[in-house]
Parts: C-alpha cells; structure tokens; sequence
C-alpha cells in the first residue's frame, strides 16, 4: 500500500476533494447529535488519544464532523465516545472558525496561514505545496489527521470559501 493509499488521496491528489466516498447513511449515528459519521481507523484513535489505550473498548470507531457536537469519536454501539478534551490535538471540524488550528495536520497549515498568503498574493500555493508531501510519501493523514484521512479537501474548500468572498 502505497503512503498515498493510507491517507486515502487519490492518486492525482489536488482533486476538489481528496477524501475517499464512503455511504455515511450505512454508518452508526453519533449518540450525542443522531448524525452518521465517518468510519475512522482504530489507529487514528490510538495515536490521538490522550488516554491511556486500554480506554478503548471498541474495534471500530466513527468521526463526528459536526461543529456543534462534542463528541469527535464515537464507538460502533454508542456506548463509549470521545471528546476533544481526550485527545492530543484539537479538532479543525470543530472550530472552523479559528484561524490558529490546523486545518492541515501534517504539514501544519493554518486558516491564517491561507488567508494571509491568498491576501499577500491573490493566490494560494498551499493545496500543491500539500500534495507535493503527499506524493514524496511525507503524509501522515491516518495517524495525524483527526478525521483519519488526507486534509486536502478540507483545505480545497478553505481556499475555495475565501475566493468567493473576495
């Protein structure tokens, strides 16, 4: 499996999108606000839990992207979620609206950051910077990202949100 393959980019990442489609309706909805979230890899917890790992009960977690919810991870059942206060790292989905939180993980790109380069220049060379690391097998979305998967999406529409406010 390629580094590409375990963020879940495809292979002409830069696309709008660069997360990998799944049937969300398929998936257990978040127990806090009754949304379906996103199947993360049991790893992702591991690696962003501030807990100790025996504080996993479940062998597959779900992402909650909703910004008004907080709960982030949620077991299959219900019965055991997690909260941003649990982790390492606080969470883009949650707090969209602050300029300091990455909205890149892995290469640590910030809200600001992108405004202030696309202010500076009208343009914005941080989607290709991204996509250059992701290539040169540099990615770590799965472990870092907290939604589990590459943040190149998020960051598209980002930019793509301040172009149309300009």
């Amino acid at each position: 499996m390629s580094d590409i393959d375990k963020c879940k980019c495809v292979p002409h990442a830069g696309a709008d999108t660069c997360e990998l489609r799944v049937r969300e309706d398929l998936n257990p909805v978040c127990p806090t606000n009754g949304i379906a979230g996103k199947r993360v890899d049991k790893q992702t917890i591991k690696s962003l839990l501030g807990l100790p790992l025996y504080e996993l009960r479940s062998d597959q977690y779900f992402f909650c992207r909703a910004g008004d919810c907080p709960t982030v991870y949620y077991s299959t059942d219900g019965t055991q979620i997690f909260e941003e206060v649990d982790l390492r790292e606080r969470v883009y989905q949650k707090h969209i609206d602050d300029e300091s939180i990455f909205v890149c993980y892995c290469f640590q790109h910030t809200p600001a950051e992108i405004r202030q380069e696309l202010r500076d220049t009208g343009n914005s060379t941080i989607a290709a910077s991204i996509t250059r690391g992701i290539q040169a097998g540099q990615c770590g979305c799965d472990i870092r990202n907290p939604q589990g998967s590459c943040c190149l999406g998020n960051v598209n529409n980002f930019v793509k949100s301040l172009q149309v406010k300009q």
